[in-house]
């Protein structure tokens, strides 16, 4: 089965297409046009100018796409269809649709959180009936956009178990990184500034919001005023200081999540924790979510980096398996749900 994947769901444009039957898998193209240049003025997405461009860069990454991987028939479109920003899912939504209606081919609408964690059993290679073994799963997505924790009973069956209350890690992370000097996306440029600028800094506190509640939700607006007021005392900012706030910033969100998640293991005994979202390229988050393993014995999956950040193969992937599982079609929706 080949099927077409199109993510669109915020500023990266993206198709792949997948070769996928029972026992392989091969990645027959995958292009992703990114939007970061474009929105880098206005320090975030700005949504219809990402509607503009995914409407642009659509039919030429689906050209090329097709040509290099040599494709000839399509037999499964799936499309992002929910969370994200509502302009640019119409668009991807669009185009799949079409291209569904002129092959006479099946159309799969996928939720975009769902897509970040089955990424890891494709990158495992684990399909068919191997799936079960490593479900329930705890899923934990953290991106820009999102910070979602959920149960996986099964593949299209899941249980939110808590989410932001206001901003997800990554959005705090790029208004933190405003307020220090680096430009959007400053999630990257921080675990870049920090591996680089090693060496004496300032040792302060951060607050760790929501760490001790019971519940599963996650705030991170505290966190970011908490810097705020901290860049307030000083007329300046030196080099010291702006090491210590970003190392505890870091260390702040390290551990809200891993306790969170730790709760979260306790409560509902998953066999696996899938991880997915763009922060998640973190190495150290990934350094630090690996030692669950050990810790909790439960398996830990992590996705290589480039399938961290918004992709059409996680998309292909998800598609199909909710095709293969006979799942109902999901349709347009910006609500963070899954």
């Amino acid at each position: 089965m080949i099927v077409l994947g199109i993510e669109t769901s915020c500023d990266e444009t993206g198709v792949c297409f997948l070769e996928i039957g029972k026992e392989k898998v091969r990645v027959k193209g995958n292009l992703i046009s990114s939007q970061i240049k474009f929105h880098k003025k206005y320090g975030g997405v700005y949504p219809f100018l990402a509607k503009r461009l995914h409407e642009k860069n659509l039919p030429f990454l689906f050209e090329k796409a097709k040509k290099e991987a040599k494709i000839t028939k399509i037999d499964l479109v799936a499309v992002t269809t929910r969370p994200g920003l509502e302009p640019c899912l119409w668009q991807g939504f669009n185009f799949g649709k079409e291209i569904s209606k002129k092959e006479k081919i099946p159309f799969v609408g996928v939720n975009h959180l769902e897509a970040h964690v089955l990424i890891n059993l494709l990158e495992k290679k684990i399909l068919g009936e191997k799936i079960k073994k490593f479900l329930p799963g705890l899923c934990l997505v953290v991106s820009g956009g999102h910070t979602n924790l959920f149960l996986m009973k099964e593949i299209g069956h899941y249980q939110t178990l808590g989410k932001t209350r206001d901003d997800a890690v990554g959005e705090c992370q790029d208004k933190i990184g405003r307020l220090l000097g680096f430009s959007y996306p400053a999630g990257p440029k921080i675990s870049a500034f920090l591996k680089k600028k090693k060496g004496n800094y300032l040792k302060i506190t951060l607050p760790r919001p929501m760490i001790h509640q019971k519940n599963f939700d996650f705030s991170f607006s505290g966190l970011k005023t908490a810097v705020f007021y901290e860049i307030q005392k000083r007329k300046k900012i030196s080099l010291r200081e702006k090491l210590g706030i970003l190392r505890e910033m870091l260390f702040s969100i390290r551990d809200v999540l891993i306790s969170k998640t730790e709760r979260a293991i306790e409560a509902f005994q998953p066999k696996s924790l899938f991880l997915g979202g763009g922060v998640i390229r973190d190495d150290f988050l990934r350094k630090e979510f690996k030692k669950l393993e050990k810790k909790e014995k439960i398996k830990v999956f992590i996705p290589k980096k480039e399938n961290c950040t918004d992709n059409a193969l996680m998309v292909a992937f998800a598609g199909y398996l909710r095709f293969q599982n006979h799942l109902p079609n999901l349709k347009i929706s910006a609500k963070e749900d899954i």
